[in-house]
């Protein structure tokens, strides 16, 4: 079986917004091929798991609408542990995630990605 999504190790759900501690496992399929000398979880790995989680954990909309202010800044490794924070918006249509970690070292969570998707009602 190819897995495609993370070990979720701890998660916090209120109304409209959650927060998981994940580790993504060496063997999610996405990291193959991307890249083979230096593997990467996918941006677009990261998007389809904040819309997963979303929709599961939030009862965000379900169409897919576009995106806004998409940062990808650090990458995230194989066996990482990461924290993803979701916030839905219902009445704006718009689902806020962003992915962290504690890096050894750093006083602050190192942010990884962040941004905005649209996800609007079936028509």
């Amino acid at each position: 079986m190819n897995k495609r999504k993370p070990t979720i190790i701890d998660q916090q759900i209120n109304d409209s917004t959650a927060v998981l501690t994940l580790k993504v496992d060496a063997d999610i399929v996405d990291f193959q091929g991307h890249f083979p000398s230096y593997p990467l979880l996918p941006g677009v790995t990261q998007v389809d798991w904040a819309v997963h989680y979303g929709k599961t954990l939030l009862n965000a909309h379900c169409e897919f609408g576009g995106m806004d202010a998409i940062k990808f800044q650090e990458p995230i490794l194989p066996d990482s542990i990461i924290e993803l924070s979701l916030t839905w918006f219902a009445e704006k249509e718009k689902l806020h995630f962003s992915y962290t970690s504690v890096k050894e070292g750093k006083p602050e969570p190192v942010t990884h990605s962040s941004g905005r998707i649209k996800l609007e009602m079936a028509r």
